[in-house]
């Protein structure tokens, strides 16, 4: 009776383990379908927009202008769509003609400021972050002592990683925009990301140099080398693979925020790119404008028609294939670093 007893609780559990497996991996696979039905929605939909018919089959307009209004008449029964400059130029030559034009906002032009203020941001924002994180990182990880004081480092640390984006957004605002008057500027922009998205590289960080064998540590310690010159010799080397890992989590947050971006970097509307300045130092003095921003505005602040449907889908078809660019190049250098440094 104990034997059959025995059996029939280890037949429950490999029955629970299994309902357990099928649940998991349904939940999984439910995720990836509804990523791929989100993704392949804004696929067919902004490729509508980036991709032409005709030779050279992409939308040139669309990634070499700056965002503008839409004029949109009929012209002797034909539907003319003209851009803001269109449209005078066409009054221009038609002075005597009474045209009356329906007026879209942000839907016709381009996004190259846009493409241009995200990899800004982004690469700024991320260089600031790295070079604190791994400093950090490294203190924690290699010369601090494990007491009462590091464990609240790194508490408030962890803590940081899940305060809302928003938060940031206002923080930056109070600390860079006001304070310290830079204003809305790039530069309050790439600090308030930066300082984001450093808990998440000081933790990834801090991980990647622990995992380094401490015999890497000894030995060279044993040969007369300096803490630092082995940190910079034996340990940092084989950590980087580890801490760009952690640079592409922090590459998908920094690039998709809207409201941190909103409180310190971005306009709405920016005339000018941001080489186009009198002084060298009034290019990090200056608003710019951002994909997710101008994604965030075109959904929400203008009244919604076909015209801004295709001005959405097209923008967040670009963002997702900027972001995809810069995150494919760190995971091949973190390929390469990987394919290079072993032990």
């Amino acid at each position: 009776m104990q034997t059959l007893s025995i059996h029939h609780r280890a037949s429950a559990h490999r029955t629970f383990e299994r309902l357990l497996f099928w649940v998991a991996r349904a939940a999984t696979y439910l995720v990836l379908i509804a990523a791929a039905c989100i993704f392949l929605k804004i696929g067919i939909k902004g490729s509508q927009t980036v991709f032409t018919s005709h030779w050279p089959f992409v939308n040139v307009e669309f990634f070499t202008e700056k965002p503008s209004t839409l004029y949109v008449f009929d012209w002797h029964g034909q539907k003319m769509e003209l851009s803001d400059a269109s449209f005078r130029a066409f009054k221009a030559a038609h002075p005597q003609e009474e045209i009356a034009a329906e007026t879209y906002a942000h839907s016709a032009g381009g996004i190259l400021p846009c493409i241009v203020g995200t990899v800004l941001l982004v690469s700024g924002s991320m260089t600031i972050a790295l070079i604190l994180g791994i400093c950090s990182a490294i203190y924690l990880s290699e010369y601090s002592t494990e007491g009462r004081t590091i464990r609240l480092i790194r508490l408030a640390i962890m803590n940081l990683a899940g305060v809302p984006s928003i938060v940031f957004g206002l923080f930056g605002a109070a600390l860079f925009v006001y304070y310290f008057k830079w204003n809305i500027s790039l530069l309050a922009g790439w600090f308030t990301l930066a300082f984001m998205v450093l808990p998440v590289i000081i933790t990834s960080a801090e991980e990647a140099l622990k995992a380094v064998p401490q015999g890497f540590r000894e030995g060279s310690l044993a040969l007369g080398a300096t803490k630092w010159q082995t940190i910079r010799t034996n340990v940092l080397p084989y950590a980087i693979p580890g801490i760009l890992t952690s640079s592409i989590l922090g590459v998908a947050r920094v690039a998709g925020e809207t409201a941190p971006i909103m409180f310190t970097a971005a306009y709405v509307v920016r005339d000018n790119y941001p080489w186009e300045v009198s002084k060298w130092t009034d290019f990090f003095f200056q608003p710019v404008q951002a994909l997710p921003y101008h994604i965030y505005v075109v959904s929400s602040k203008i009244p919604q028609n076909e015209y801004t449907e295709r001005v959405q889908y097209g923008t967040a078809f670009v963002f997702l294939f900027v972001v995809l660019m810069i995150t494919l190049g760190s995971v091949l250098l973190r390929i390469r670093l990987r394919s290079k440094l072993k032990w």
